[in-house]
């Protein structure tokens, strides 16, 4: 047997865990203080071809202070390359990271050396965080060796030169196709240096799913067990109501439990999804 089929079965009981595992009595109890931890996690996000300084700035506001109706701000403002500098100087003093996509988001269809060289421009901008796509065709293709290795060249430099970048990579589970490929490729991420694995780039239909949290969610676990390094899950893409929210920390606290609810370790990429979480607050 497989290792995918002795952790988790069949697709039918995949999807059947994921339900469950979605629902916490305490999250459901305690519903608005659950959504005020929520904003916490958020990394709010524009990537939209229309982005302009003026629509960055306004988002690095909100994020900073979401609501006069509590303390709480944002974990991230996420951000194309050309926004950084800019992002990183309207965050100073708020705690709040900047985040770039990178790696020719949100295909990642061009070779690696351009990847490397934008990954490098984000980090002299003052990135805090790199969020990269992996390469879905190689991967589908069987050549994980090459998806590994992208991974790993740019972990390093993230590392590199006393940097300390956060490396969040993308897998854009609705490309996947199954299960087991979600399986295989958090393991492969997470094995190259990922401090995150993310669900999705949020530009393709399924993004994130609670199957696919699920799978990723355990496989940060066997890993935490088998060589106790904490890896960080971020949901990204249609998450936008504060139920379906709760239903993601639901999955963490089930499947990881209450350490992984902090910003370090588990971050929910949304644009929507702030209005919505201060609309039930108060």
């Amino acid at each position: 047997m497989s290792k995918f089929k002795e952790l988790f079965g069949s697709d039918t009981e995949i999807k059947t865990k994921a339900d469950i595992s979605s629902k916490n009595a305490e999250v459901t109890e305690n519903k608005i203080d659950y959504a005020r931890k929520c904003v916490s996690f958020i990394d709010l996000t524009t990537l939209e071809g229309s982005d302009t300084f003026e629509k960055v700035g306004n988002l690095c506001e909100k994020g900073r202070r979401p609501s006069d109706l509590q303390e709480v701000s944002c974990a991230a403002i996420c951000i194309y390359p050309r926004f950084i500098s800019f992002t990183k100087d309207k965050l100073k003093g708020s705690g709040l990271k900047t985040a770039s996509v990178a790696t020719s988001f949100p295909s990642g269809q061009v070779p690696l050396d351009l990847k490397l060289q934008e990954v490098k421009y984000c980090i002299e901008q003052g990135a805090d965080e790199i969020d990269m796509v992996i390469s879905r065709g190689e991967f589908l293709s069987g050549n994980y060796e090459l998806v590994s290795d992208e991974i790993k060249q740019i972990k390093g430099l993230c590392k590199s030169e006393g940097n300390h970048v956060h490396l969040k990579v993308i897998l854009e589970t609705g490309e996947l196709k199954t299960y087991e490929n979600i399986y295989k490729a958090s393991v492969l991420a997470i094995e190259a240096g990922a401090d995150f694995i993310k669900t999705s780039t949020g530009k393709i239909s399924p993004a994130a799913t609670l199957e696919a949290a699920y799978v990723m969610l355990n496989v940060i676990k066997e890993h935490y067990k088998n060589t106790g390094v904490k890896i960080g899950f971020k949901p990204a893409g249609g998450i936008r109501t504060t139920d379906e929210a709760l239903q993601y920390v639901s999955l963490v606290k089930n499947v990881l439990g209450d350490e992984w609810l902090k910003p370090e370790l588990f971050r929910i990429g949304a644009s929507s999804l702030l209005d919505n979480l201060l609309k039930d607050i108060a």
